[in-house]
């Protein structure tokens, strides 16, 4: 039939296929390596050593969690930051803290963004994020949500402005939670 070169089989049937992937649960055996990656998160080469090294979160309490996540933010360490409270997040739902933690890990993302030299991205993360802490008290489990949100809108806008220049030299006032 015209249109299919190079398969004696539908376009549909084919992509069917393709599109079905492995079944069953997953195993340590039949799992993708975890491709290597540099401090702010990005895919290296396969053949690259992996310089990003991350605790199992999964394994960790909420609190825990938490704790990990304030700590590396407040060492610039904003990769990890975001890993942390993206679980710490999905350990929340239905929870009255799911906002909270999905508005630390969108900052985390924001800063790596920032550091990645992706303006557009950094602007939206800590401008979502901020927002979302902005819905809790001015300290709630140890954050100065206000404080905290004001320093990351203020950045978001100095981005804006072309004050701050994205890049792993951007230059900014390193955050503290």
């Amino acid at each position: 039939m015209p249109g299919r070169v190079g398969s004696e089989k539908p376009y549909d049937e084919r992509m069917a296929r393709e599109a079905t992937g492995k079944t069953g649960k997953p195993t340590t055996t039949r799992n993708k390596p975890e491709r290597p990656r540099d401090e702010l998160g990005r895919p290296q080469p396969w053949d690259a050593e992996n310089t990003l090294h991350l605790e199992d979160y999964e394994s960790f309490s909420v609190e825990e969690n938490h704790r990990l996540a304030r700590e590396h933010l407040n060492h610039g360490r904003f990769f990890p930051a975001h890993e942390a409270w993206e679980t710490a997040w999905k350990q929340s739902r239905d929870t009255d803290d799911a906002e909270f933690f999905k508005g630390l890990s969108q900052l985390g993302a924001g800063y790596t963004h920032l550091l990645r030299g992706n303006a557009h991205g950094a602007i939206r993360l800590l401008t979502r994020g901020s927002g979302r802490l902005r819905r809790y008290p001015s300290v709630h489990r140890g954050v100065r949500t206000a404080d905290v949100a004001d320093r990351a809108d203020a950045l978001a806008a100095a981005i804006d402005r072309g004050e701050v220049v994205p890049g792993e030299d951007a230059a900014f006032e390193q955050p503290a939670v």
